[in-house]
Parts: C-alpha cells; structure tokens; sequence
C-alpha cells in the first residue's frame, strides 16, 4: 500500500464542505486540545478560524519555542540546471519556454561552493529542472561527491526517482529531500502538466514513500499555493504528512509554502492566497503538529518574513537566487520565478537576531547518526 491508496478514499469536493461547515465553536473545541487530529487541522485552516487568529498566532509561538527553542536555520539553494523535459505552465523552466539552457559544470560549481561558503552558508539545497537525459542520476552522484565535503547537510529538490537511487543518494550523504506534489487535485493536475514525466501525477504522489523506504533523514512535502483552493489542497498535504509519519516514523519531515510567482510564460494564480491566508496556515500546522518543520522562502516579501519570525516558522533562505549559477557564474542565466525579499544574507542573518532569535547554519550531522 502507497498513499495514493489512502488518497483515492477521500474527495476533494467532501474536504472542501467539510471546511466550510466549520463552526466558530469548532475551532474553540481544536484550540483547547492538547493534541490534535486531521478534523482538527480542518477547523484551524477554515474560514470559521479568521476571528481566532490572534488566539492561534500565540499558541503556534508558544509550542514552537517548546519545542525547537528560539532558533532559525538558515539556508540557500543551489541551481545547478535550467534544463527542462517537462511542460509546466507556471515555471519558468517548462520545456516550451524558450530560453538559454544551463547546466553547471564541476569548475562552475566549485565557484558557487567558494561564494556561498564564504557567506556562511553550511546547508545548501541543491535545485534542477526535470531532465532525465542529461541532468539524470550520474549527474546528481558526480555533483554530490563535488559538493558534499564543503557543507554539514545537503538537501535536494530534483525529479522523483526511484528507491534506489534514492537510497544511493543517502549513502553519499544526501540529508533530505523535497518533493512537492503542486497540487493534490488529480483531475485538474494534468491541465497544469500537459507533457513529460511530471504529468503521471500517481507516480509523482507516490515519491514520498520511495524516499522513505530508502531511508532518507528528511522529507519535505508542499503544494504550490494558487494553482487550486488552497485550504483544500493544505489539508491533503496534512494527510499525506500523517500517512507518512506514521509508515516512516523515524524519518522527520518539513513543510514549505511556495506561493505562485511570476515567471517566464506562467500562468496567473487560479486561486488567489493573501498574507492573512498564509498566516492562518503556517499557525495551523504549527498547532496541529509541533514536530513539523516549518519552512519559508524568498518568495515572500521582506515584510511578511521580517514579521514571521517567531510564529512558527523554523527555516528561511535568504540571498537566494533561482538561476543556475546565478551566485557567481552565470547571474542572467533565467531564473525558475522572482524572488521578492532581495536583501543578503548577512541582512536576514542580523535581522533574525534583531527579533531575539539564534540564526544557525547546521541543525545536523552525519556523525550524530552514530549515537
């Protein structure tokens, strides 16, 4: 059994009611638990939970500081390719778009490693497009090995593969990786993936058990906010979260929120997300699971971010670029989509330290697995 099993039991179309026949005294009942359910998850995440926001805000600061203390991890992502078999028509890396194609050579990546160890940096996360013939598994070995001695923890967002590759990967020391399904509603995700691989959205949804049977640290799940409802679709990743802690229960898992960007060619977001969405959301998570991991990139505008620290957020990127080679090599080569908070890495550094947080560089080493 897979999660598409357990998927294929539930209905968008239900989920959606479900959501909408929240009471205020529903999301009371939620909020004065201790622990808490999926049917909790739907009451916090309901538009019935708006007025209890503050309520919420204070309780997600309060189990995030329990239980991961006054810290931000900081990180970056490395685009090592452009390259691109899929059609996806809100990346600015999909195949039709006509663009300059890059990917990083070994002497090209060792100038990025040299920038971004200079700035700090000891987690990076290792981004590519989705192109099996040339940025494919030999690739991935050669660029790790490269990479790999230079910082504590790897992280990888790369086409799904199989378990073992997967498990080939966790021995040369990939730490965690992230796979975001983009959106859970099966019948409209071929509409946003017309052509490639990415367009078996079975295969796709089943990537999360194959990194957690090959014994991968970390996962990282998300959906793209503003391809479809996004309350519905955070409730079927809050699903496929419980299913798999559950099944892989000694794998840790995260959560980021990628919100629809502009980029070449894209589309325009079907649903529209603002800021108060996303806060309801991160504060949901944060209270139904104090374990999660809560992620948040420079897609965000520096105001959003500046007042998210300490609201139940754990991780943030910052100086990022989203272009292959763009630190040091190659800064025009296309990027996947705009950032929006722009400032350096030394500027967030003080800045989180500025709201009385710890920003940290590693959480984790390959040594600690021997205790």
């Amino acid at each position: 059994m897979t999660f598409y099993d357990i998927y294929k039991t539930y209905s968008w179309d239900s989920i959606r009611q479900q959501i909408d026949a929240t009471t205020a005294q529903d999301v009371a009942a939620s909020l004065a638990k201790s622990k808490r359910s999926l049917a909790d998850f739907i009451h916090l995440i309901s538009p019935a939970a708006r007025p209890f926001l503050e309520q919420m805000a204070q309780l997600s600061q309060q189990l995030t500081h329990q239980r991961f203390g006054k810290t931000i991890h900081l990180y970056t992502p490395m685009y090592l390719s452009n390259e691109c078999q899929n059609i996806c028509t809100y990346c600015g890396f999909s195949l039709d778009n006509k663009i300059r194609r890059k990917t990083l050579t070994s002497l090209e990546i060792e100038q990025e490693i040299t920038l971004l160890k200079q700035q700090g940096y000891d987690h990076i996360l290792l981004v590519t497009g989705e192109a099996n013939h040339t940025v494919n598994l030999r690739y991935f070995e050669q660029a790790i090995k490269q990479i790999r001695p230079h910082f504590s923890t790897l992280s990888i967002e790369v086409q799904p593969l199989e378990k073992e590759e997967y498990a080939l990967l966790a021995q040369l020391g990939v730490y965690a990786v992230l796979v975001y399904q983009e959106t859970y509603h099966e019948e409209v995700y071929k509409h946003y993936h017309p052509k490639g691989k990415k367009s078996n959205f079975r295969y796709r949804l089943e990537t999360p058990d194959r990194i957690g049977q090959a014994g991968l640290h970390k996962i990282g799940l998300g959906v793209l906010l503003g391809l479809e409802d996004w309350r519905v679709d955070s409730f079927f990743t809050a699903l496929h979260l419980d299913y798999l802690q559950k099944t892989y229960w000694k794998t840790k898992y995260s959560v980021s929120f990628p919100r629809l960007r502009p980029a070449e060619g894209n589309v325009k977001p079907n649903f529209t997300m603002e800021d108060i969405d996303l806060l309801q959301l991160l504060f949901a998570y944060r209270i139904w699971n104090e374990d999660l991991e809560l992620s948040l990139s420079t897609r965000e505008s520096e105001l959003f971010r500046d007042h998210s620290i300490g609201l139940g957020i754990t991780s943030m990127s910052a100086g990022s670029k989203t272009n292959p080679g763009g630190y040091s090599v190659d800064q025009d080569s296309l990027a996947q989509f705009e950032i929006c908070d722009t400032r350096s890495t030394e500027a967030i550094y003080h800045l989180i330290q500025s709201k009385g947080y710890e920003p940290i560089w590693t959480d984790w080493n390959a040594s600690f697995s021997n205790f």
